[in-house]
């Protein structure tokens, strides 16, 4: 397909939304008809994301065109959907949310539009056919890649203990006690132990794949002191041999260019500034041992959104996203 897709961005001062404009800035087949801010309109983009000088003349706007193909929705939990019902969008603009306002499937229907949950390991065939999409959150996405060839055999019987560590962009733009240098440098925190949002929607894609997980999903997740990505260490009481596993998970995702399983220890360097997900496995006694790493902006958030997007549109679906690592 050799079509120019037009996209527009609302929310495009935040991380994500800084992240999506350094995409598709250098996207070989989109053009950015307009990139919305109320907070900055009239600005050029690269005052605001500084490392953007020089690869784009761009401003924001406080405007919305409806001449475009698709939508990227880089606002805050709660106001997509308010974004939506203020401002209807044709039926025939892709819309591809970054927000949890419609990742559930309680909340996946707003007026005519359905959205579809976009994580392409797990939905790929309905997202290469979907109108909107739901964008997976970033802790969701890391934790699901290292449960779903697990779940696609039914292997989920006993409880998964898992420990994940994400960076200080997670929490966005937005300044807390818990966001300022001085308390996040050289810190390590516990937030929301058991209960944080995204279990519900890891929950409902496992049950896609296995039907009732019955075993509790034990998440405890932390805050680290670095900017970006999240490494989620898990383990489940498992028969499969170490080598089992690695046939599952590399069987699975044969057909997913940005997920690879790594039969050497990995680190968080390794997918930082990319779309990949890494997965190693260890077997310990009777555990089964997973680690996930990935990019929270990206993986988790800006990448697959562009990777969605690829799929919707027939284009390759690594197209813009070969994006190097920081490696050292």
């Amino acid at each position: 397909m050799s079509k120019t897709i037009k996209a527009g961005i609302i929310g495009g001062a935040g991380y994500t939304g800084g992240e999506m404009l350094r995409i598709l800035v250098n996207h070989p087949q989109v053009e950015i008809a307009f990139v919305n801010s109320s907070s900055n309109a009239g600005n050029l983009i690269s005052e605001v994301h500084t490392d953007l000088f020089g690869d784009t003349d761009l401003r924001f706007t406080d405007q919305i065109s409806q001449d475009i193909d698709v939508l990227f929705l880089c606002v805050g939990h709660g106001d997509a959907k308010k974004f939506l019902e203020a401002n209807p969008i044709n039926e025939n603009v892709k819309i591809i949310d970054l927000s949890q306002d419609f990742r559930l499937a309680q909340n996946s229907q707003l007026a005519t539009r359905n959205f579809i949950y976009g994580l392409p390991e797990l939905n790929k065939e309905k997202i290469v056919s979907a109108q909107n999409i739901a964008n997976p959150g970033c802790f969701a996405t890391c934790i699901q890649l290292g449960l779903l060839p697990l779940a696609s055999k039914g292997l989920l019987q006993s409880e998964v203990h898992i420990n994940a560590t994400t960076g200080s962009t997670g929490a966005g733009q937005s300044l807390s006690k818990t966001s300022h240098f001085s308390w996040r440098n050289n810190n390590l925190s516990i937030y929301k132990a058991f209960e944080h949002q995204h279990l519900n929607e890891i929950g409902e894609s496992l049950t896609q794949l296995q039907g009732e997980v019955k075993e509790a999903l034990n998440f405890v997740p932390q805050r680290g002191d670095f900017t970006r990505g999240i490494l989620a260490a898990m383990y489940i009481e498992s028969g499969l041999t170490e080598e089992e596993a690695y046939e599952l998970y590399e069987s699975y995702y044969a057909n997913h260019p940005f997920t690879h399983v790594s039969r050497k220890n990995i680190d968080l360097k390794q997918v930082v500034n990319t779309n990949k997900c890494l997965i190693h496995l260890e077997k310990h006694g009777n555990k089964l041992f997973i680690i996930s790493i990935i990019d929270n902006l990206l993986k988790g958030a800006s990448g697959q959104a562009v990777q969605n997007m690829n799929l919707m549109f027939g284009l390759e679906e690594t197209a813009g996203l070969k994006l190097k690592a920081i490696g050292f």
